[in-house]
């Protein structure tokens, strides 16, 4: 590791998200509507990138809106002070930082949701017609939910762990070893069929492949060199990452600049040998530039 600290924001206690849903009918009190709802997202956080992607695959552009917020939150405690109007108005004297993501409602100007699992199955199962892939088909519930605690502990938490300058270089190796072993895991299933359930994009791909993202624009920057290349050695997994990002669906999210901004203005870690190496060329897929458009 070497000594080459990155900047830090001070980080803020989470608080409980708004988990409002959008349900069948009125008497659900959010049914869903075209044009009523907008989603504010942040395509440098990961939620957020997964939201835009599946908003994407499911074709929601003309229903359902968009606006993208700055890559890097423009205030003190880590929120958007264009998301703070609206948490205001949604929780009486709100005092908590504004987050990205929202679900907002137009017609009352206030949060429906910021619970990214809700907001995601609420887009495929109230918003999805008929000509997007099946994101949650029927019996494959128990399996999406396996691949994402996988995402979020065998790989995001694992790869957290093995790229911490501050602890012990054993618990460092274990967390790699932890890693290295869902990789193969997914490396050996990707061998033998282009998607992780069934013969089309799931939300387990949407999940695979954001956390891909990020442990190869993010994390890669905290570990060693060898453990990188380790990492790398995956060849169908990462042939399915290359594949999805060069889905329309996929790679027009790809901020890859405001990804690298977001780190560096949030990370307290260390730089290590690993940042040089990088494993996929994402900009092949990636815009060359992703604006924030007002409101």
């Amino acid at each position: 590791m070497s000594a080459t600290p990155l900047s830090a924001v001070p980080r803020t206690p989470s608080l409980p998200p708004f988990r409002d849903r959008i349900g069948r009918d009125a008497r659900s009190g959010h049914y869903a509507v075209p044009h009523r709802y907008r989603l504010h997202l942040s395509l440098s956080c990961p939620d957020c990138l997964g939201i835009a992607v599946t908003h994407s695959l499911l074709g929601l552009d003309d229903i359902l809106p968009l606006t993208l917020l700055p890559a890097v939150p423009d205030e003190a405690d880590g929120g958007h002070s264009a998301l703070r109007p609206l948490y205001e108005a949604s929780s009486h004297r709100y005092a908590g930082p504004a987050l990205a993501p929202v679900l907002s409602d137009t017609w009352t100007g206030r949060v429906v949701s910021t619970h990214t699992p809700d907001i995601l199955r609420d887009l495929a199962r109230r918003f999805g017609g008929e000509c997007g892939p099946d994101l949650y088909p029927r019996g494959a519930q128990d399996e999406i939910e396996a691949v994402h605690r996988l995402c979020a502990h065998g790989i995001n938490d694992a790869a957290q762990t093995a790229g911490r300058a501050d602890t012990d270089a054993a618990t460092r190796a274990e967390a790699l070893g932890s890693l290295l072993r869902v990789l193969h895991s997914l490396e050996w299933r990707l061998a033998a069929q282009p998607y992780l359930v069934g013969d089309g994009p799931t939300a387990a791909d949407v999940r695979l492949w954001v956390t891909l993202v990020r442990l190869d624009t993010v994390h890669r920057w905290h570990l060693d060199a060898d453990a990188v290349h380790r990492i790398a050695a995956h060849p169908h997994l990462w042939a399915y990452a290359r594949r999805l990002g060069a889905h329309p669906a996929f790679g027009r999210h790809l901020d890859l600049d405001g990804i690298a901004r977001r780190h560096h203005a949030q990370c307290r870690g260390l730089e290590a040998a690993g940042a040089a190496v990088h494993i996929l060329d994402w900009s092949a897929h990636a815009p060359g530039e992703i604006t924030a458009p007002a409101g």
